[in-house]
């Protein structure tokens, strides 16, 4: 895909998220993704893999979100493959809380998919508002 086809097919996944539905969101993620939330939170470390990032990620923080995510996108810019985008969380967690987190991804898009994700965000705010993650499984490995 071109710089601009990455670009507005981005812009789609963004445009469907602010409306609270994280469907094309998912779609978007390559088997393969890797996804690195930055800092040093409960929540930062690489989330390696499709099924990480909704078992591990995804699923943890709808569990404290109530009701529906909902991120918009407010800038785009393209380069080739990457695509950085800046977003603003509108979400509140099940206890009330406001979650305005605000983000800077640096996507990588592999063949219409996203193949890697870097998250820099309100690292602080994430310790304050929402609680750890359960604790990730030890990677597997044959005997």
């Amino acid at each position: 895909m071109s710089e601009a086809d990455n670009r507005a097919f981005l812009q789609g996944v963004f445009a469907e998220t602010a409306k609270g539905n994280g469907r094309p969101f998912i779609d978007a993620l390559a088997d393969d993704v890797r996804w690195t939330i930055i800092g040093q939170t409960a929540w930062s470390r690489t989330y390696e893999g499709k099924r990480a990032v909704l078992e591990e990620l995804l699923r943890p923080l709808a569990e404290q979100l109530g009701g529906r995510n909902i991120v918009s996108a407010e800038r785009f810019v393209a380069d080739d493959d990457v695509v950085v985008v800046e977003g603003r969380n509108h979400s509140a967690t099940a206890s009330g809380r406001d979650y305005p987190n605000r983000y800077c991804w640096v996507f990588v898009m592999r063949g219409g998919k996203v193949a890697e994700i870097t998250e820099y965000t309100d690292t602080q705010l994430i310790a304050e508002v929402l609680a750890p993650p359960p604790a990730a499984p030890p990677p597997h490995r044959p005997r």
